[in-house]
């Protein structure tokens, strides 16, 4: 495994974690931002998180020993100079994304890849015009994406497959999820599954169907918990005997008037549900199918366990 540094680039909240993820790893981290405060801010707000993982028996190693790992550097070239992999954490605005990567792609080795933690602007916005643009693309991750492992890495029409191979190879090394999307769209995945059930519940309080809080916890102590565990295909093919396709056959005609009531008129038709079935059978063969609703329960209860909380409800 190469020893070369992982370079980040702006050190905000988002900026801070992946460099506590990197780090946590096992690989050097540069940690790179043009305000003086927030580098001065870097070590206490890593420490403090690293504190907290340990707590919680979440660390392999010392917390000191991670945080020694990180490195805070003041000027963007000597950041990048030997990187590996550049991840940019600067805000959302392609103006400032587009001026970045211009000087990410005259300054990191040829071989280094270069990502943005943007949240919905995808690389084509901003890199297309880049002699080094098969290196760019998007690595998205939830925050904070040291508690949360799942990363979009979505590339552009330009991005060289091989990049996408390598940085999903070094992010899972990290602990990462790394989930590859096959084209760009808008929201990539994450806020596109966020957005829906966030337009949903705005609706449903809008029509005085529910309130606020008990929204929330419909949520948390329903859906969350299960998709702790599951996704929302495998809940269904898991939820009906004889798996999606079942299920699909019984609820569909449900789902679909449910999103005709919001003007959406995209029913599953046959040729999809067979595509989505196709693929969880190649995960679970219909025998296995009992082995795994075991499997989810055991989990689910593993999850209940960990979410006891003896003094009560500690929501404030």
């Amino acid at each position: 495994m190469s020893t070369r540094p992982i370079a980040i680039v702006g050190a905000g909240s988002i900026g801070v974690a992946w460099g506590l993820t990197f780090a946590r790893g096992g690989r050097t981290v540069q940690l790179q931002d043009p305000d003086p405060a927030r580098l001065a801010a870097v070590d206490g707000e890593l420490r403090e998180r690293l504190a907290a993982l340990d707590r919680h028996g979440l660390l392999e190693e010392p917390p000191a020993a991670i945080a020694a790992r990180v490195a805070v550097v003041a000027a963007l070239d000597e950041a990048v100079a030997d990187a590996l992999h550049v991840q940019e954490c600067a805000p959302e605005r392609r103006d400032l994304k587009r001026e970045l990567f211009a000087r990410l792609d005259a300054a990191a080795p040829p071989d280094c890849s270069l990502a943005s933690s943007s949240s919905f602007l995808p690389a084509s916005a901003f890199a297309a015009e880049l002699p080094g643009r098969a290196r760019c693309l998007v690595a998205h991750p939830g925050n904070p994406p040291h508690l949360l492992p799942a990363v979009e890495l979505v590339p552009a029409p330009f991005t060289d497959p091989g990049v996408v191979d390598r940085l999903a190879t070094l992010l899972e090394a990290v602990g990462m999820s790394a989930v590859r999307l096959r084209r760009e769209v808008d929201g990539f995945v994450f806020n596109r599954l966020q957005g829906a059930l966030l337009r949903e519940a705005y609706d449903l309080v809008r029509d005085d169907v529910i309130g606020v809080e008990d929204l929330d916890r419909v949520v948390r102590d329903g859906l969350g918990r299960r998709w702790a565990v599951v996704g929302p295909f495998e809940t269904a093919d898991l939820n009906t005997r004889g798996g999606i396709a079942a299920h699909a056959e019984r609820m569909g005609p449900a789902y679909a008037r449910m999103g005709a009531e919001r003007g959406q008129d995209d029913p599953w038709p046959p040729d999809l549900v067979a595509d989505v079935e196709a693929q969880r059978r190649a995960r679970l063969p219909l025998e296995r199918w009992d082995e795994r609703v075991a499997w989810r329960d055991e989990r689910l209860m593993a999850v209940a366990a960990a979410l006891e909380d003896p003094a009560g409800d500690d929501h404030a």
